[in-house]
């Protein structure tokens, strides 16, 4: 009955305001669909809200061009209030160009597969309360956007259901230096990249596109955007010039520092961390790095000591036979007095990768090894034997202690 009275009611207001507009006194294009749809608690007929809030609207981006409301909503006539279920709004009807590349995003291509949790436009833009980027109000401005995105790649649910890849990346983000940065009440905060600058927007394509932005063959390119001296020096170094040869196996800018968790390569976390992410690639230098006081000392947590990096180099990395590496014959030196200022030309002569488990690596290395395998072996070996000698021993005695206590009469206990 009620939701009769309200089609009434708002047929009775649609037809009044359709006949008074043009006397009425600063009558705008959308009193009539305002006249039902700016009540507060205004309900379709399946329960869910069509309220909009005059206000909210007026001061969207599409408000303040007085655009009609049938301009988005093509489907109703003022001629038939109330209507009936509306189709969804095509956004391509005045903004083609994005329609069109949204089509080729990684969300247009999850929907055109029949994935409904992928997001659309007004998932990112909103609807009524659409604004421009640069207003700091709109859902895709700097300050909004890891909300807006979070809305998905931060909520459980969604991750789940959609299978979205990487987990929570939202959450990673936002504990990242870069995250961290965007929420500092500072004006470098605006220079610091957000969700869209690494992947774009109307053209955010699925990292397997070769297009993309975030594909493995452009990732220094994105970083690169902001990080331009950096880059510069990695296209020096031995991993740059491999990838310039198309060896994509060598590594890029998230392959050492993460995709959405980078952190500040000052931390001791992010030191330690580093020393594995080397050994991804260079597994037999990271053993051999493991059994040196730097490398058994780091295992134990902690970065004072020599990490990969601070004999090599971080972007700057080049093999031993360049005259430019940190660790060619000529700057080795240089290099170890860094943190050993007395070292001389004696002390570079150490292996700083020695390997004693091949007998090419050198025999005196190698021999003695063994012998301490041995000797390590033979220790615990006697100790082992001895103390479980010792053990037989004590349950020996303490049988015997035991069966003299019952031997004694009881007279003599008393």
């Amino acid at each position: 009955m009620r939701t009769t009275m309200r089609a009434v009611l708002c047929a009775l207001a649609g037809t009044a305001a359709l006949l008074l507009a043009p006397w009425a006194d600063g009558a705008g294009p959308n009193d009539t669909c305002l006249a039902c749809h700016g009540d507060a608690s205004a309900k379709a007929a399946s329960g869910k809200s069509v309220a909009v809030d005059p206000a909210v609207f007026s001061g969207s981006v599409h408000g303040s061009l007085n655009l009609p409301c049938t301009g988005c909503h093509t489907d109703v006539s003022a001629d038939k209030i109330p209507h009936g279920p509306q189709k969804p709004v095509e956004c391509a009807t005045c903004h083609d160009k994005a329609a069109q590349q949204y089509k080729s995003t990684i969300h247009g291509l999850a929907r055109a597969q029949g994935n409904a949790v992928a997001a659309t436009c007004a998932n990112c833009h909103g609807t009524h309360d659409i604004k421009r980027v640069a207003d700091a109000g709109s859902k895709v401005s700097r300050a909004n956007l890891e909300a807006t995105c979070g809305a998905c790649h931060g909520n459980t649910d969604v991750i789940r259901r959609a299978n979205l890849p990487g987990g929570n990346v939202v959450a990673m983000y936002h504990d990242s230096i870069h995250g961290r940065a965007l929420n500092q009440k500072t004006s470098a905060k605006d220079a610091v990249p957000v969700c869209t600058t690494c992947h774009g927007a109307h053209d955010m394509r699925p990292r397997a596109d070769p297009q993309s932005r975030v594909a493995r063959a452009n990732i220094p390119d994105t970083c690169g955007g902001c990080h331009m001296n950096v880059k510069a020096r990695w296209e020096q170094s031995q991993h740059g010039k491999l990838r310039q040869a198309h060896v994509m196996q060598a590594p890029g800018c998230t392959d050492c520092h993460s995709a959405h968790s980078i952190q500040r390569h000052d931390l001791d976390q992010w030191k330690l961390a580093a020393i594995t992410a080397c050994g991804t690639c260079h597994a037999d230098r990271l053993d051999t790095y493991r059994d040196t006081f730097h490398g058994q000392v780091t295992r134990l947590g902690d970065a004072r000591v020599a990490t990969c990096d601070s004999c090599h180099g971080a972007h700057e990395v080049l093999p031993e036979s360049d005259p430019m590496s940190r660790v060619s014959a000529q700057n080795r030196l240089a290099t170890c007095q860094g943190c050993h200022p007395k070292a001389n030309a004696n002390f570079v002569q150490y292996d700083p990768h020695p390997n004693r488990h091949v007998r090419e690596a050198g025999m005196l290395l190698f021999y003695t090894g063994k012998f301490m395998d041995l000797l390590l072996l033979g220790v615990f070996a006697f100790f082992g034997l001895h103390t479980v000698l010792w053990f037989y021993r004590s349950l020996k005695v303490v049988r015997e202690q035991r069966a003299k206590a019952r031997a004694v009469p009881p007279s003599e206990n008393s």
